[in-house]
């Protein structure tokens, strides 16, 4: 484990708040979206919980979601932000906007045997989870240079944030490897001489039944 020192980069990594797509279970990639009342709502509590960190800045996707989850966070935090279309969710080609369920009943050997492909699992259309951990690790290494010391808050997608995670776990990303990410948890990476690790995964609550951070 690295040590916190002035050299190294600290990154708690986030997912962005409820979607239109993610109540009725679309898949979105790179479309997007409209926050429902309820993700609004869970922002803004998201928000009051994290100004209890010390943050220097926040980097975000680029996609809409993603900003509008900064935008309200970021009333309580109150940082400088910076939008990076690395940090945007895996391209699910010509499956986004359409639901897990339907794609299972209109081809479903096509959706097993991708899923069975684990990193190299590619929507028809879309890209691979290795370019999405590429583009990803990019953005924190080319942060961690020039903000070096510093805390940052990522909001990002479950995806890219699976993808990093996994990587470092060294993990296969196939259906059978049991879950490990626990949903509404903000995660901390940490970067210092170019190399990132994990500090540690499902660190904080964001619903505050567990504010360890």
């Amino acid at each position: 484990m690295m040590t916190n020192d002035e050299k190294t980069t600290r990154f708690g990594l986030m997912r962005h708040a409820e979607t239109v797509w993610n109540r009725e279970k679309r898949i979105q990639g790179q479309l997007d979206s409209r926050l429902t009342a309820a993700g609004k709502r869970q922002a803004e509590s998201w928000g009051h919980l994290l100004e209890t960190c010390r943050w220097d800045r926040c980097i975000c996707s680029d996609i809409a979601r993603a900003r509008a989850t900064v935008a309200i966070v970021n009333q309580s935090v109150n940082v400088p932000v910076t939008c990076e279309a690395g940090l945007r969710e895996q391209n699910w080609g010509r499956w986004s906007g359409r639901s897990i369920a339907e794609i299972k009943a209109e081809v479903p050997d096509l959706l097993t045997r991708l899923t069975m492909q684990g990193w190299q699992f590619r929507p028809p259309g879309g890209e691979d989870r290795d370019n999405v951990w590429e583009r990803g690790q990019r953005v924190l290494k080319a942060a961690a240079n020039k903000w070096p010391g510093t805390t940052i808050l990522v909001v990002t997608h479950e995806g890219l944030i699976k993808c990093l995670v996994y990587r470092l776990l060294q993990r296969r990303f196939l259906p059978t490897e049991p879950r490990i990410l626990k949903p509404a948890h903000l995660h901390w990476l940490v970067c210092s001489r170019g190399q990132i690790e994990i500090e540690k995964i499902n660190a904080m609550a964001l619903d505050g039944s567990d504010s360890s951070a």
